[in-house]
């Protein structure tokens, strides 16, 4: 008999969340190690508990976190590894702020496309303006529908192999029942 779902929400009671921890702690590590090793893949498991204690896993053919988080660096080509007590407080607040600009340059952008997406009576559109959203509606309309053939094609995909497996099935089932009695069994399509 399987365990049913239950919610995924903080529990209250903190001897069980604690034995919870441990429990998911330790199938977590078990996991990564099972993929460090059955797919060679290299990996770094960095898990801070509710009290602040560091748990790690660093798979075998990884030497170092520090050359680890060095390849994600450089794969991402952000900094990760950075030493914030050698940047001034004036290099950190510049960063900081150019980093809220971009997201509000960006917040800016997405609701205009948002505003745009949506046609307003009272306003004046001009006619590229117009053209402009319905290629946006278009593009949408575009993937909606290749979403929607894939979505129908992978049904009718697993209906048809559903349709040869019950065939199938029931030719051996008219073979068992051909090969014990006496009598023919008429097979028609």
């Amino acid at each position: 008999m399987g365990r049913g779902r239950s919610e995924i929400k903080r529990i209250e009671n903190p001897t069980q969340r604690q034995s919870t921890f441990y429990k998911r702690r330790d199938g977590l590590f078990k996991k990564a190690r099972e993929l460090a090793v059955l797919c060679d893949a290299d990996l770094l498991l960095l898990l801070f508990s509710a009290s602040g204690k560091l748990y790690h896993y660093l798979a075998p053919t990884v030497p170092s976190v520090k050359d680890f988080v060095e390849r994600y660096e450089a794969a991402t080509h952000s900094k990760v590894w950075s030493d914030i007590r050698q940047r001034s407080p004036l290099a950190i607040e510049q960063e900081r702020r150019a980093e809220l600009e971009k997201v509000g340059k960006m917040c800016d952008i997405l609701e205009k496309e948002l505003r745009f997406m949506t046609v307003d009576d009272r306003e004046q559109y001009t006619v590229p303006s117009l053209a402009g959203l319905e290629q946006s509606l278009e593009a949408a309309m575009r993937k909606v529908r290749f979403e929607k053939d894939r979505k129908i094609g992978g049904e009718m995909s697993y209906l048809e192999n559903m349709i040869r497996g019950k065939q199938a099935e029931r030719y051996g089932l008219c073979d068992k029942v051909s090969a014990s009695s006496s009598f023919p069994v008429p097979v028609s399509l």
